[in-house]
């Protein structure tokens, strides 16, 4: 069964040779509004098609042989086009499988994809599944992300680039008007007395602006952890591109990821992330990697009165009381600690691990974040207001 962004693909790369121009990013486009609106009617899935990937009046003719072609019937003429009785909306064909009809020949336009990867294979028409009738998000919601492929990574990239990572408010330094503040602006009232004579009728008042709080994020890299680091990589890239926000990786060393994930793109951000951090895939040292971060981030403010949130599983190859000690040490300076740990999804997980037994009383709060659904869990523990240990 083809996948969305090869199904995408190959449906524009017939468009192409039916000579409608249609680049990559309309290609994403059109994989973009599949993936949120998810058709459930053939003429739903020609609007969509439409809205991305047709630029004048006069594609139109030939998109729809090729939509005919591709998905068995599509919409025609001028009536349809409209929105008339020329096509009533109906489901798309054998929709309890969500499949749809193949391939067919297009006068005039040469036989596209008949293989559901762009080669000419002179094939007889055949049933072709179209993911796009049961959202991809509906399967992707529950997977375990150690369990996606390429193109499934793919997608969730485009999903997470939509999640906002909000932390509690903190007070700022600066002050706004407030009718029911709880200082007295001197200021302000002094200014408007002198247009009362210099009495202050009328008392101004003021209280401080909120702010959120600095997130800071320390993903581990380890090969432990490396099926999960690639999906983790791109929540990390949502979260640097937050102003408020710091994103740290370890393994053996600590590296420091903000500037790299802020000057590039989502699709890029796993290899330049890989070619930042030398110790990808390699041993792990929690304890050290969190003495360092203490005592070059931490205690200068980088973590100070801000959420912390830990990513590893908790294999350590170090002594638990140097982890201990300098868990004690993050939690006394950060206003909350999250351990983010995949492998507790397992309904038979017990911090058994030495490095988790030993980071476990110092984390205001302990999640999976192993899937979509699971990041529900996450995001409420970053909003969260702090517990007293």
């Amino acid at each position: 069964m083809p996948e969305l962004p090869e199904l995408a693909a190959a449906f524009t790369a017939a468009l192409r040779e039916a000579g409608i121009a249609v680049g990559p990013d309309r290609t994403r486009g059109f994989a973009r509004a599949l993936t949120l609106l998810a058709p459930a009617t053939t003429r739903e899935l020609r609007h969509c098609a439409l809205a991305t990937l047709v630029s004048g009046p006069e594609q139109i003719e030939p998109f729809d042989a090729v939509f005919r072609a591709v998905f068995g019937g599509g919409t025609a003429g001028p009536e349809a086009r409209r929105g008339q009785a020329g096509d009533p909306a109906r489901p798309l064909p054998d929709a309890d499988p969500r499949r749809v009809s193949g391939v067919g020949r297009v006068p005039g336009i040469p036989r596209a994809f008949a293989d559901g990867r762009g080669r000419d294979t002179g094939a007889p028409a055949r049933e072709a599944a179209v993911p796009v009738a049961a959202s991809p998000l509906d399967r992707l919601a529950s997977r375990d992300f150690a369990d996606l492929s390429a193109a499934e990574l793919a997608l969730l990239a485009e999903v997470m680039r939509t999640l906002r990572l909000h932390t509690p408010e903190r007070p700022s330094r600066r002050h706004r008007t407030a009718h029911h503040g709880t200082r007295v602006d001197v200021r302000r009232t002094l200014s408007d007395s002198r247009r009362t004579g210099g009495q202050p009728l009328r008392l101004r008042r003021f209280v401080p602006r909120t702010r959120p709080r600095d997130l800071v994020v320390l993903c581990d890299i380890s090969g432990s952890m490396e099926p999960y680091a690639r999906a983790m990589l791109q929540l990390l890239f949502c979260a640097a591109r937050a102003g408020h926000a710091e994103v740290f990786t370890f393994a053996t060393r600590l590296t420091r990821l903000t500037p790299v994930l802020r000057r590039t793109g989502p699709h890029d951000a796993l290899a330049r992330a890989g070619r930042t951090a030398p110790d990808w895939s390699g041993g792990t040292r929690i304890g050290e990697c969190l003495a360092e971060f203490n005592e070059r981030f931490g205690r200068r403010g980088t973590a100070r009165g801000a959420v912390v949130a830990i990513v590893s599983d908790g294999w350590d190859t170090g002594r638990p009381a140097d982890l201990a000690t300098h868990m004690a040490r993050l939690s006394r300076v950060a206003y909350r600690v999250i351990w983010v740990n995949p492998r507790t999804a397992s309904p038979r997980y017990r911090p058994l691990v030495a490095g988790m037994a030993a980071a476990l009383p110092y984390c205001d709060a302990v999640v999976s974040a192993h899937s979509l659904d699971a990041l529900d869990d996450f995001t409420a523990a970053l909003s969260a207001p702090r517990r007293r240990r």
